[in-house]
């Protein structure tokens, strides 16, 4: 795995988080402030030109390798609310998707173009600079959250330990008893199979359900994750959905 900053494509976890994060509270205030001070600037609108129509897409933020390490540790709320049919899970957050307080946040993750080829969503959403109010009630209202085996930020996934997962997997379960989703798709099969337990596991559909849910295990939408494209992912995202109701 790679860099700090990578750690969002092979990670992501609380009720329907809002905003731009400038209101969340944090294990680490140094992240908390510089953070949100950049991300107020990425949302800033340009400025409008003559004869030129406002962009509606925001500006990419850029954080210094000190800004994401100060967001080691840091929780991302859970996207997840009642109605609630495919819940996607995660490794754990990445350092960019500490600092924007949005799963699946790096820019090299794939995870919302696959959601859109594979017709779980029908317009793009970009959340590198922090996902939008618009867009988490968006994703709620197709029916689809989002949460975490693992709470904590940290910049690799292997950084996790073996009790984290174990404790991660009993948590999911009881999320998941608690939210009452048709379906359960986990994004990675090692990080499953230390959740669980199981480790035979193969990806796709698992033979037994996750209290209650039909549960799936499907590909990690990292970048780092090299073999899978976007449609490989559209693919493999779909069947899921398709078992939630939600294409």
């Amino acid at each position: 795995m790679a860099a700090v900053g990578a750690a969002s494509d092979q990670h992501e976890k609380g009720g329907l988080s809002g905003g731009n994060r400038s209101t969340v509270a944090t294990d680490s205030p140094k992240c908390h402030i510089e953070i949100t001070v950049r991300l107020s600037s990425a949302h800033r609108p340009a400025p409008r030109r003559p004869g030129v129509a406002s962009a509606n897409m925001s500006a990419m933020p850029h954080f210094t390798r000190a800004e994401l390490e100060a967001c080691r540790g840091r929780v991302v709320p859970d996207l997840i609310a009642p109605g609630l049919r495919l819940l996607f899970v995660g490794i754990n957050p990445g350092l960019w998707t500490a600092a924007t307080q949005t799963h699946f946040a790096h820019p090299g993750n794939r995870f919302y173009p696959a959601l859109l080829r594979a017709g779980i969503i029908e317009r793009p959403i970009d959340p590198a600079a922090g996902m939008s109010d618009a867009d988490r009630e968006y994703l709620i209202g197709r029916g689809v959250g989002i949460t975490n085996l693992v709470a904590r930020a940290s910049a690799r996934a292997d950084e996790l330990t073996a009790a984290e997962y174990a404790a991660g997997g009993r948590e999911l379960a009881a999320r998941v008893a608690r939210y009452a989703p048709h379906v359960v798709a986990v994004a990675g099969i090692t990080a499953y199979r230390r959740a669980f337990g199981v480790r035979a596991a193969t990806a796709g559909r698992q033979p037994e359900p996750l209290a209650g849910a039909l549960l799936w295990v499907v590909p990690n939408p990292s970048g780092l994750n090299a073999h899978e494209t976007i449609d490989s992912l559209a693919h493999a995202y779909a069947e899921p959905a398709r078992a939630a109701g939600v294409i």
